[in-house]
Parts: C-alpha cells; structure tokens; sequence
C-alpha cells in the first residue's frame, strides 16, 4: 500500500504562490501536519502517516481552490486552511456542519476588492448565517473577524441589490471621552470610534467607492444614538463594539429592524468599557434573546483569532487569569 499521495497541477505558474517565498508555505504545513513534501516540477508528493498525509492534502487542496478563485494566497491563509482541516478531521459526532458547508467556493463572500473565505469553523458558521439568518450576533475577542466578515456581507449584498444601504453604527464610548471634549464638527468627533468600521469597508470596495456611497446614502456610518426613532427597513446593519451598549440602548437598536432588514450584532463580552455599575446591553440581550428563531449566536474563541498568531496566544493568557 502506497506511503505518499502524488498531487499533479496542470499550472506551474500557480505553484511559487501555493508554496510560498521558498516553500514557506509547505514548511508550515509540515511543521503542523507531521507531513513531509517534495516538489518536481508540477509533481508534488506528500509523505507520512496515513492521517498526516491525507489532513496535508485536503490543506493542499483547499489552497489552490483558493487560487483558482482568484485569490491571492497569504500565510493566514495557510493557517486558516490548516483549522479547517484539523476540524474536518475530528471524530463525526464532533462535527457541527458538512463539509461542503465549509469549503471555500461554497461559503465565500465577494465583493468588489476581494473574495473572504472562512479561516475557521466559526468563521464558517459565521458567514453562513450572515447569509441565512435575519438577525445574527457575532461574539468573541478581538481578531476573530466579527466585524470584518459582517461589513464583508453587507457590501456583497448592496452589490448584489439584495438592500439599498449599508447602516454602520458604534457606541462612542470606548475612549472614556464625551464627545462634546472632541474638537470638530460631529463627523470629526466619532471618525476616531468608525475607523475600524471604514477601514474595512477600504478592503472590499475601494476608499474612493467608500467615500461616494457615504455621500450619496448608500452607506451611513453613525453613532448609535442617530439611530433612535428610526426604522431600518432594505438595509443590511451592523453594530459593532456591543459590549459598550446598556439594555435601553440595545433595545432601541433591535426594535429599529424594518422590512427586508439583515442586522448584524458583534461585541467581545470580555471587553467591557461602561462604568462600574452599568450594566451590558449585550449581555442582557444575550440571555433574553436566546430562545428566539431567526436570531443566531455565534460564539467565537481564541482559537479563531486571524490576525498575528501572537494575539491568540494573549487571548488565551487573558482567559487563563480571568478563570
């Protein structure tokens, strides 16, 4: 019985991205794996025990589905298809979603600038029910990509004219400043708290495509109190940094949810700004909500962090002195 699996591409020109600058990419997989490969040419043969042979290739794979798509590949990248598979490969009793729920061309978002694929099974949980769901809360720590997947979503759907605007919106409490201190007029005083929101929207469509659509309506990004006795109705919504909201300002917020509205609610419980004594609008809703259909939470962990690896080693750290 054979002890290598032979992969053959029909484009060469692929590979030195799929390897990475001087086969960094297959030398991680190596490391996580226990795999070894050998590349000649187009031939790449993988080497090792049957599990650590077969979790390479499914990586392999994954990775030059992501080419094909047009998709640039990065080490988080890499990483990502690396949590993929070591989910994929858990007992069945343990797996949550089918696999072709989790693969790249199935549970991908486009947009203008990019193509976002799942990086991790939450990730994956995530981007299908931003799709699916009416209402869904994201929760987790920083790097997760709560916000980053939800304004991905939103900006597919007003491309797609799924809505007719994007709402984006903050409490502006995270600096422990009063607006009112902040010099400017009410733009210069909450870009500080939107910057994330912006910067995101900068990936999927360009900064000048942002700077329009913010002029023309299509896209609103505002402090949370603007959106008191409003409906929001064709519009996808996101509110980002929930932890930083009271139950008033919470339940304001979700009975804003009008005709063909998606409304999306991130927040990192474990990063509460408010005053001592006032209690989370995130949490309050969390457990009153739970019960309800069409409403779904998903929990994120430091296992899904995709920024620097780094930052989920501090997450963990954070949670290990907390507990």
């Amino acid at each position: 019985m054979s002890k290598s699996i032979t992969l053959e591409f029909e484009d060469n020109s692929q590979l030195p991205t799929l390897y990475g600058e001087h086969n960094s990419h297959l030398a991680r997989i190596e490391q996580k794996t226990g795999a070894s490969f050998t590349a000649r040419g187009n031939i790449l043969v993988i080497e090792g025990g049957k599990d650590a042979r077969e979790t390479a290739q499914q990586i392999i794979v994954s990775l030059h589905d992501k080419l094909d798509m047009g998709v640039e590949v990065t080490m988080g990248d890499v990483d990502g298809a690396i949590r993929m598979a070591d989910f994929l490969d858990a007992p069945k009793q343990e797996k949550i979603i089918e696999r072709k729920d989790l693969a790249a061309k199935e549970n991908s978002i486009r947009t203008r600038n990019a193509i976002i694929s799942p990086r991790s099974v939450n990730q994956a949980l995530y981007i299908r029910s931003l799709r699916e769901t009416n209402m869904t809360f994201g929760l987790g720590p920083a790097g997760t990509g709560k916000t980053f997947l939800a304004v991905a979503m939103a900006v597919s759907h007003l491309l797609e004219g799924k809505v007719e605007k994007i709402i984006l919106t903050r409490p502006a409490v995270e600096a422990g400043e009063k607006l009112g201190f902040l010099p400017g007029d009410i733009r210069e005083k909450v870009d500080p708290y939107l910057r994330p929101l912006y910067d995101a929207l900068g990936h999927m469509i360009s900064i000048e495509q942002t700077e329009r659509r913010l002029e023309n309506g299509d896209i609103e990004v505002a402090p949370l109190a603007f959106m008191r006795g409003r409906t929001l109705s064709n519009a996808f919504v996101i509110l980002d940094e929930a932890q930083n909201t009271s139950p008033m300002q919470m339940k304001m917020f979700l009975t804003r949810f009008g005709e063909n509205c998606r409304m999306v609610v991130c927040g990192d419980p474990s990063q509460v700004d408010l005053p001592d004594g006032t209690p989370s609008g995130l949490f309050h809703a969390m457990d009153i909500l739970k019960n309800i259909d069409d409403i779904s939470f998903i929990r994120f962990n430091a296992d899904d962090v995709v920024r620097h690896a780094l930052v989920g080693e501090i997450v963990r750290a954070y949670d290990r002195a907390e507990r």
